[in-house]
């Protein structure tokens, strides 16, 4: 059963624009709080912003600034506004949703940012 579904990832050159979207279950979007991770080839996933069900944000270091996380509860949809990219964003994008115990990963997003 699927929780959680990203799109909107693609090829965009350095400086530029993308935004990404996840859809989810209507139990995830009342308590879950969720993240977008992303995963560059050769590291290790990395914790990019975060939101809880309330609308509290977080964001890693290298893209604070640059991105901007929103949730909208009542459409159930979490998106990820990404901008001035940069080669070093390259990587697949995963929409990831945790109360308690309760954790779900979506099957990934590809942003390719490159000239």
């Amino acid at each position: 059963q699927v929780q959680l579904v990203e799109s909107g990832g693609g090829l965009v050159q350095p400086g530029g624009s993308l935004k990404l979207s996840c859809a989810g279950s209507p139990r995830i979007f009342r308590q879950h709080e969720m993240h977008w991770y992303r995963q560059a080839p050769g590291k290790q996933r990395e914790l990019v912003a975060g939101i809880t069900s309330g609308g509290t944000t977080k964001y890693g270091d290298s893209v604070k600034g640059r991105f901007t996380i929103e949730r909208d509860n009542v459409r159930r949809v979490m998106s990820l506004q990404m901008s001035n990219l940069q080669s070093e964003d390259t990587g697949v994008y995963y929409c990831h949703a945790r109360f308690e115990a309760d954790e779900y990963w979506g099957q990934g997003t590809q942003v390719t940012v490159s000239s």
